[in-house]
């Protein structure tokens, strides 16, 4: 199609065609990267140090104790992590730091709060893209900020509305 001038548009020679406008918002509107970091670093402290506080002194009796079966004690520490934040996810789609930070957790294909099965799954792939930091970083290089856990479990986190 030839460029149309605007004069002859303007004397009604030439009919414009509206262009397509892209919307600048994006259909999901995920959360981004600062906010995951944040609310990560808030159920660090919030759901992980009072478990590991049991786990140190009560369980495993010290610090002492821990340092001989260390790979236990972080069996011990996150199996009740996967279950609480699993809870919380199941229940309102929010762990504590989600909520300080009013983002949620939501099925991509379905746009609702996931299944209980798919937030445990996303839970357990977590832990172990937690131990090759590359699930983890993919969400510094993704336009989506999806981790590799929300890649395996279809689930995205998005700002609250």
């Amino acid at each position: 199609m030839a460029k149309q001038r605007f004069r002859d548009i303007k004397q009604g020679k030439a009919v414009s065609t509206p262009e397509i406008q892209k919307s600048k918002t994006p259909a999901n509107n995920y959360a981004s990267v600062g906010l995951k970091i944040k609310a990560f670093l808030t159920d660090a402290f919030m759901l992980v140090m009072p478990i590991m506080y049991v786990i140190f002194y009560l369980v495993m009796d010290g610090r002492e104790g821990f340092a001989e079966d260390m790979l236990m004690g972080w069996v011990y520490i996150l199996i009740p992590l996967v279950v609480v934040q699993t809870i919380f996810m199941y229940l309102s789609g929010q762990t504590p730091g989600y909520r300080a930070y009013n983002i949620t957790l939501i099925d991509e294909n379905t746009k609702e709060k996931p299944s209980l099965f798919v937030i445990l799954f996303r839970n357990l792939t977590a832990i172990l893209s937690l131990f090759t930091l590359i699930g983890w970083a993919l969400m510094f290089f993704r336009k989506d900020k999806k981790t590799l856990h929300d890649l395996l479990s279809a689930t995205a986190v998005v700002n609250k509305k």
